[in-house]
């Protein structure tokens, strides 16, 4: 009988060790401001240049979804989301400017605590020391392209003469190489800085880029005319709110001398600084591409390719020239939608696109389940590992949820909410600064994909419009909105008079029409 106890307990451990085993360890890599519309696997206008044959290596092997998006798209509110599962409003993290609360509850706190190693190399965004990582070097702050200095548990190292979405990969690959506990499974978090702005690519990126021409949006001079106040009047189109000398390097050769012999004015100057813009942002992406190739090549050359599973995002997209704009926030569809791609050896089949709505609410409660641990009952999102298996189930989400509150602040974007389903999207803008206190912009994207004319006055949508308002409020109610008070967090001299001048023009243009 002792034997036969003896056994058992034997066999339960030896099945715990083998379940130990078989864990799979998880290498997510993510950048800053990165459209889906310069990745070739999702098509579109760049998808001839082979920008990203790294990322698309993902597309190819794994899996591409289609409708990724955020629920707050800028930075530091979409990290937090990440690592908490939670809307903004109720991790706290609403804007770039408050602090964020490292005391909370996050998914890396539950995979070290469930047997993982976990590391964090890169931008975070979210100032404080970081909790739940056996490793951690990061970049304070947003980071500096050239010259980056890191922050980690113990003090700060700085690599002079190098840029950061080289020295980010290399410092990745030495702890998963070196310093990891190889008998345990790793969650390993590879972020980038590029292409956020100010778009500083890796100088041999930036000469093979140095000359291309690239194709414009056919939306690059929209008038706005068939949107409302926050379109009209936002801080963030090339023709006016890109900078010169910061964003564009004006004062540097060859850009310095072109400008001399050519005194580029109106729809000509518009043009040029969207190809100078293009050939930097790309840059960086490419940059960006060959290092996650790198990452590739090493779990493969390691064998660790067969056991580890690969994704790839964004903490949101980005406009490209797209209504005449770049940076994002909005919720129309260029900076709402957000790039995903997973690759899972022996489980998600190559070359599989994804339709279903997911959002960046999943990912905390996907690295949970990826690791075969509990997910918190307070988390909003889902699991998408049902969806890597090719099996979407019966209730998943129609509608998503999303709000932006950062306003007055940087580039002038109105507060709104909105819900979306593949087809409809109806937002909402309110606050300071919006007539009457509230807008509305409803969307047919099956007719009008590049969101040109509201169609919200459209009494042929009456009943779709009523629809969707049902759905917000069902959502709000699901994922406990609360309202977050308005205030202004513009701290710069020049931004307050560019906003200044913004409201005047608003101001006389609704005289002009009343």
């Amino acid at each position: 009988m002792y034997k036969t106890i003896i056994s058992l307990l034997l066999l339960s451990l030896c099945s715990q060790v083998a379940a130990e085993k078989i864990r799979p360890n998880i290498v997510w890599m993510f950048s800053d401001d990165h459209a889906t519309q310069a990745i070739g696997a999702y098509g579109g206008l760049l998808e001839s240049y082979n920008l990203t044959p790294n990322i698309d290596r993902l597309a190819k092997e794994g899996m591409i979804f289609k409708r990724a998006y955020v629920g707050n798209s800028i930075c530091a509110p979409s990290r937090a989301t990440l690592l908490t599962g939670k809307h903004s409003h109720l991790h706290g993290k609403v804007d770039n400017a408050k602090g964020f609360d490292h005391n909370q509850q996050q998914f890396q706190k539950l995979l070290q605590k469930g047997g993982y190693q976990t590391a964090m190399i890169g931008k975070i965004h979210l100032p404080g020391k970081m909790q739940g990582f056996d490793y951690w070097e990061v970049l304070p702050g947003q980071g500096k392209y050239w010259d980056p200095e890191f922050v980690t548990e113990t003090g700060k190292t700085i690599y002079p003469g190098e840029h950061s979405s080289d020295v980010i990969t290399r410092r990745a690959l030495n702890w998963m190489n070196n310093e990891r506990d190889k008998s345990k499974p790793f969650m390993l978090m590879v972020h980038f800085k590029a292409p956020h702005r100010s778009w500083q690519p890796t100088t041999r990126w930036k000469k093979k880029f140095s000359t291309m021409t690239f194709p414009e949006p056919d939306t690059l001079f929209d008038d706005y005319q068939g949107r409302g106040t926050a379109a009209k009047y936002q801080d963030m189109n090339i023709e006016h709110s890109m900078n010169m000398v910061g964003d564009l390097k004006s004062n540097q050769s060859p850009r310095k001398e072109f400008l001399k012999k050519n005194a580029l004015t109106g729809k000509a100057l518009v043009k040029w600084k969207y190809q100078m813009y293009m050939r930097d942002y790309l840059a960086c992406i490419a940059g960006v591409d060959e290092n996650i190739g790198k990452i590739l090549d090493q779990l493969a050359e390691s064998g660790l390719d067969k056991n580890t599973i690969v994704m790839y995002s964004s903490d949101q997209g980005f406009y490209l020239g797209e209504h005449g704009w770049f940076d994002k926030r909005f919720m129309y569809e260029e900076s709402y939608r957000t790039p995903l791609l997973a690759r899972w050896p022996g489980v998600i089949k190559a070359k599989t696109r994804n339709e279903d709505l997911v959002q960046n609410i999943d990912f905390a409660e996907t690295f949970l389940d990826l690791a075969g641990l509990p997910i918190p009952a307070d988390m909003q999102g889902e699991s998408l590992v049902p969806l890597m298996k090719g099996k979407t189930p019966d209730d998943w989400r129609t509608h998503l949820y999303y709000h932006y509150y950062e306003y007055p602040g940087w580039h002038s974007v109105h507060r709104h909410e909105g819900v979306s389903d593949k087809r409809y999207k109806l937002m909402r803008f309110y606050g300071k600064d919006v007539p009457n206190g509230e807008e509305w912009e409803f969307y047919d994207l099956k007719t009008d994909p590049s969101e040109m004319k509201s169609e919200y006055a459209n009494p042929e949508y009456a009943s779709t419009i009523a629809k969707l308002k049902k759905e917000l409020a069902n959502l709000r109610e699901k994922y406990e909105v609360k309202d977050i008070p308005q205030y202004d967090i513009n701290p710069w001299k020049v931004l307050r008079k560019r906003d200044a001048e913004r409201k005047a023009r608003m101001e006389a243009d609704m005289k002009a029409r009343n």
